[in-house]
């Protein structure tokens, strides 16, 4: 237990700044849940529009130390890698079907 003024105060900041930072988690979770839902489902549509938000929310967190810059950029990759593999294989079911 902190007793001195200034460790009580040090306590307090870190509970505020643990509430934030697991709020600012959160939020991208819920958006790449949203965005794996539509991978998942195969909808190329909602997945390539959904990209964007996903994108931004993880760079907004990433500015305010959150999310390390690194760890946001590699999520951003995968993330961008699931939608280019999702339209790759929908682009070759329809090109097979054609031919």
């Amino acid at each position: 237990m902190a007793h001195s003024l200034s460790a009580k105060k040090r306590v307090r900041q870190a509970e505020k700044r643990r509430a934030r930072n697991r709020a600012r988690k959160t939020l991208i979770r819920d958006v790449v849940k949203d965005f794996s839902a539509a991978i998942t489902a195969g909808d190329v549509a909602k997945a390539t529009e959904l990209l964007p938000k996903v994108t931004s929310r993880i760079d907004k967190v990433a500015a305010t130390s959150t999310l390390h810059k690194k760890t946001a950029s590699r999520k951003r990759s995968r993330l961008a890698k699931k939608l280019n593999v999702l339209k790759a294989s929908k682009g070759a079911g329809t090109k097979a079907a054609k031919a």
